[in-house]
């Protein structure tokens, strides 16, 4: 079943599928990655960039919820205790910590607390694409 929909879909459905990867919801573009490099579909380069930009384009809609979501529960008004370890990771490392969006689960948590706290943007997005764009190029590495 995995063949066939990736042979279908092809790189759109390696976009998609690092795009949903890295909202909030599970994904597994890694293992689309790797199907299209061992089957040589494309330019290795060429699939990295795509699911580097769909996987950093899915980490900026989870920034633009976390985002939204601060003008409801404002950081200043929230209680401390309650932070997760991606809060506390956002407000000592800033977005230098969102070179680590790529890590399964915190990746994601990193992303909306660096919007809820509305770290700038443009920075943001900076870090996120190298950590984003590092692990695919490194599976890529192993791959070849």
């Amino acid at each position: 079943m995995f063949d066939g929909l990736v042979e279908t879909y092809g790189v759109l459905g390696l976009f998609i599928s690092a795009f949903i990867s890295s909202t909030l919801a599970p994904g597994g573009s890694e293992a689309v990655l790797a199907y299209l490099i061992i089957n040589n579909e494309h330019d290795s380069y060429y699939l990295v960039i795509v699911a580097t930009i769909g996987n950093t384009l899915g980490a900026l809609t989870t920034y633009y919820i976390g985002y939204l979501t601060s003008s409801k529960f404002p950081p200043e008004k929230t209680n401390m205790k309650h932070f997760d370890r991606a809060n506390i990771a956002i407000q000592k490392y800033g977005s230098v910590a969102l070179l680590l969006s790529w890590l399964p689960i915190i990746g994601d948590a990193l992303c909306l607390a660096a919007g809820w706290v509305r770290l700038h943007v443009v920075k943001s997005l900076s870090f996120i694409f190298l950590g984003k764009l590092a692990r695919y190029s490194l599976i890529a590495l192993m791959l070849s």
